[in-house]
């Protein structure tokens, strides 16, 4: 069996007026992330490190935010379009370990809703979905809570 590693980074700003959805979940918040999509920056991260590790090219190239077609979408679709990329390419998910880092809000009581979102679409039980929180300190962008970040890593496998 032939495994690969893939990483992936995110990053949206947080404004006033949008919905903050991380890792498919509606978090309830003050401020949401800003992005052509509905800017979730753990999906987009794990995207990146699926892609990656399949030796395919970055979330933009398939995603672009000029594309009208991407405007607002839901980003459970498009992780679920790149289980497809990396299937059509023989591999399966073997695990993600993903960490998120902002100041607000608290993340901890929407972890396992997140494995549970995410689990299906990966085709992989919630036991292979590591998500965690942190936050940056107060320092630099994330400190002053003008934004969010988020790191995966996935490993796949090709029988």
């Amino acid at each position: 069996m032939k495994c690969r590693v893939g990483f992936g980074f995110d990053v949206h700003q947080l404004t006033e007026g949008r919905d903050l959805y991380v890792g498919g979940v509606l978090i309830p918040h003050t401020k949401g992330a800003l992005g052509h999509s509905d800017a979730d920056a753990l999906i987009h991260a794990i995207c990146d490190a699926l892609l990656g590790a399949a030796g395919l090219k970055d979330i933009g190239y398939y995603f672009p935010d000029t594309s009208g077609e991407f405007k607002g979408i839901d980003s459970k679709i498009l992780l679920a379009r790149v289980m497809v990329l990396i299937e059509e390419k023989g591999y399966t998910v073997g695990n993600v370990d993903a960490s998120l880092v902002l100041e607000k809000p608290k993340i901890k009581p929407y972890i396992d809703q997140m494995r549970e979102t995410l689990a299906p679409i990966l085709k992989v039980t919630t036991d292979d979905i590591s998500i965690k929180a942190t936050t940056n300190e107060k320092m630099g962008y994330v400190g002053r809570e003008e934004g969010i970040a988020a790191y995966a890593v996935c490993l796949i496998e090709k029988a």
